[in-house]
C-alpha cells in the first residue's frame, strides 16, 4: 500500500515567502553564522564544478538548516546503493514544426555525472522549441546541476520533494507543483470477490494502523478492489526565446505515483495527436506542450471518480438488503475524502488559471503573440470546463453518499421501531395480566377485611364464639359489591362519556348499563321481525 502523503506546509511553498523553511518558533534558522551546506566545490572557478556548490552559491539565504529542513540535503549526500542505481532522465523534443523528436533516456551515475553536465550545457540544434526532461529517482548531483544551468529556485526542489502545491512565477520561468487524484488497483489484495463489512474495517484498520478517518492516506475501494491515492505532478518550466525547458519531477517507487516513463510516453501519443499537432503548428508559444501535460491530472480525476462513483451504487444497494453499521463508518471516510477532494479540484483549476493569467514574456514580441494569447486562453478555458465539470460530479457524489447515510440511518431507526412495537405489545401483555389479577384482588380484598374484622370469630371454627357464617356473608357480599360499584365508577369506560362528569353521575353506571342493554334487546327483536325472523 502507498504510504499516506506528508501534510502539505504551504508557508515553504513559494519564493514570495522571505524565511525560506524556517518555522516562527525556532531560532536556529535565522542565525546568520550557521554556514551554506557543505560541498565539494574546490573554489578555483572551474565552470565544471559550479554546480556543486548549489544551492548556496546561487541563493546565499539557504543556508544549511534551510536545506536540512526540506530535503534537499539527504537528497544531495544519499548514496547509491543496488535498488537505487542512479538517476533515469527521459527527454523528449518539441519541433518549431509542432513534431515530437528525439526520444530517449540517460542514467546518470557518479561515473558519468560531467558527461550529463556536459549534455545539457550543449547548445541545441535549430528548430527546436522546447525539450521535455522527466526525473525519476531524482540524485542530489542531477538536482544540483539542473538548478545551476536554469537557475533554479530551490523552492521547486523542496515542494516537490515534500508534496506541496504550489504555482509561481520568477522571471521567464513558471513553477506549477500539482497533486491530484488518481486510481490503480489495490496492490495489497488479490481477492476478486469483496469482503464483509466487519472483515473490511479490520483489515482497514490493520492497513493504516488507526481507526480514524486520514485523507491523507489512500481510499479502499472493495467493491471493485481499487485504491484512490493522490499523485504529483510538479514542473517547471524555463522559458526561452530559443530553446524551452520543461523539467518534471516524478517521486521515488514506493509512492506508486506516475513514473516519468509512463508520462514520457503520455507525451510521445499526444504528439501524435492531430489538433495538438494543429495547436503546435500555429502557435509558436513552447507552454502549450505544459498545458498539455496538465490535461493528464484532468484523465486521472475522470477515471477516478468513475470509479468512485461505481462503488457509492455498490454501496447502496448494500445499505438496501442489509444494515451493517461499518456501512456507515465507511461512508463516513468516503465523504471526509470527497470533502478533501473538494480543495484539490479547487487548487487544479487555480493552477490553470494560473498558467492563463501568465503569458510567456518571451512572446511579447513575436508576430502570433496575439493568435497565441486567445489560443492559449480559450484552451485553458476548455480545461478549466472540465474541471467544474468535475467538480459537480464530486458534489453529486457527496449528496448521494449524504442520501446513503440518511437511508441506513431510516434502516437503523426503521428496526428499532420494530423493536419497540415488540416491546410495547409485550408490556400491553404484562399490562392485561396485571389488570386481571387487579380484579381478583378487588373482590378478594372485601372479604379478607370482614375475615380480619371479625377475627375469624365465628361458630363454625371456634365453639362459643358469638359470630355464625350468615354474618360474615352478610357484611362481605354487601361490602365487595359496592367496591366493585365505585371502582367501576372510578375506572371504567364507557359509563360516563365526558371525563369531566360528577362522581355522583358516575354512581349511576349501573342504570345507564340497564338502559342500554334494554335498548340494545329492543333493537334486535325489531330487525328480526324486519328480517322475517320468528
Amino acid at each position: 500500500m502507498p504510504p499516506r502523503i506528508p501534510l502539505a506546509s504551504y508557508r515553504h511553498a513559494a519564493p514570495s515567502g522571505p524565511w525560506p523553511w524556517a518555522d516562527l518558533v525556532e531560532d536556529v534558522a535565522f542565525n546568520p553564522g550557521l554556514p551554506n551546506e557543505k560541498t565539494s566545490f574546490s573554489g578555483n572557478g572551474s565552470h565544471s564544478e559550479l554546480w556543486r556548490a548549489y544551492p548556496g552559491l546561487s541563493f546565499p539565504n539557504w543556508n544549511r538548516s534551510r536545506v536540512e529542513r526540506s530535503g534537499i540535503s539527504k537528497l544531495i549526500h544519499k548514496t547509491p546503493d543496488k535498488t537505487n542505481p542512479g538517476c533515469m532522465i527521459y527527454h523528449i523534443d518539441v519541433g518549431d514544426d509542432g513534431h515530437f523528436s528525439k526520444p530517449g533516456q540517460n542514467l546518470v551515475t557518479d561515473e558519468n555525472q560531467d558527461e550529463f553536465w556536459d549534455m545539457i550545457k550543449a547548445r541545441r540544434g535549430e528548430g527546436n522549441r522546447v525539450r521535455a526532461l522527466f526525473v525519476e529517482n531524482l540524485s542530489g548531483s542531477v538536482l544540483q546541476m539542473l538548478g545551476t544551468m536554469y537557475k533554479i529556485e530551490p523552492f521547486f526542489f523542496s515542494s516537490s520533494l515534500n508534496w506541496i502545491p504550489s504555482r509561481y512565477q520568477e522571471d521567464l520561468d513558471i513553477t506549477i507543483t500539482l497533486t491530484f487524484l488518481r486510481t490503480m488497483p489495490n496492490p495489497m489484495t488479490a481477492q476478486t470477490t469483496p469482503v464483509t463489512g466487519g472483515e473490511f474495517f479490520a483489515q482497514m484498520v490493520s492497513r493504516v494502523g488507526t481507526a480514524t478517518i486520514d485523507t491523507q492516506a489512500p481510499l479502499i475501494l472493495r467493491s471493485n478492489d481499487r485504491i484512490l491515492l493522490v499523485d504529483l505532478l510538479a514542473f517547471h518550466m524555463v522559458r526561452r526565446r530559443n530553446g524551452s525547458t520543461i523539467i518534471s519531477y516524478h517521486p521515488t517507487p514506493e509512492w506508486k505515483s506516475t513514473s516519468a516513463r509512463y508520462l514520457h510516453n503520455r507525451v510521445r501519443f499526444a504528439g501524435e495527436s492531430v489538433y495538438w499537432q494543429s495547436l503546435f503548428r500555429r502557435s509558436s508559444d513552447p507552454t502549450f506542450v505544459l498545458l498539455c501535460l496538465l490535461w493528464y491530472a484532468l484523465y486521472a480525476w475522470d477515471e477516478s471518480l468513475e470509479n468512485l462513483y461505481s462503488h457509492i451504487c455498490w454501496l447502496e444497494s448494500r445499505v438496501l438488503v442489509t444494515n451493517d453499521i461499518h456501512l456507515t463508518r465507511e461512508l463516513h471516510i468516503i465523504r471526509a475524502s470527497l470533502l478533501h477532494y473538494a480543495s484539490l479540484l479547487e487548487s487544479f483549476r487555480k493552477s490553470v488559471l494560473f498558467l492563463r493569467t501568465t503569458p510567456n514574456p518571451a512572446m511579447e514580441s513575436h508576430p502570433d503573440v496575439d493568435d497565441s494569447t486567445k489560443l492559449m486562453e480559450r484552451e485553458c478555458d476548455t480545461l478549466i470546463s472540465e474541471i467544474e465539470r468535475l467538480e459537480m460530479l464530486r458534489r453529486m457524489q457527496d449528496m448521494r453518499v449524504e442520501n446513503v447515510m440518511n437511508l441506513a440511518f431510516s434502516s437503523v431507526n426503521f428496526e428499532d421501531s420494530g423493536d419497540m412495537q415488540r416491546l410495547t405489545e409485550a408490556a400491553l401483555r404484562d399490562s392485561a395480566a396485571m389488570k386481571q389479577i387487579s380484579y381478583l384482588t378487588m373482590i378478594f380484598l372485601p372479604a379478607s377485611f370482614v375475615a380480619t374484622a371479625f377475627g375469624m370469630n365465628i361458630d363454625l371454627l371456634q365453639s362459643g364464639s358469638t359470630g355464625t357464617l350468615g354474618h360474615y356473608l352478610a357484611v362481605t357480599v354487601p361490602l365487595t359489591a359496592v367496591t366493585v360499584w365505585i371502582i367501576l365508577a372510578l375506572h371504567g369506560r364507557g359509563h360516563h362519556g365526558d371525563p369531566e362528569t360528577t362522581f355522583l353521575n358516575r354512581l349511576k353506571w349501573p342504570i345507564r348499563s340497564l338502559k342500554r342493554t334494554i335498548l340494545w334487546q329492543r333493537n334486535g327483536r325489531t330487525m328480526n321481525a324486519g328480517l322475517g325472523v320468528v
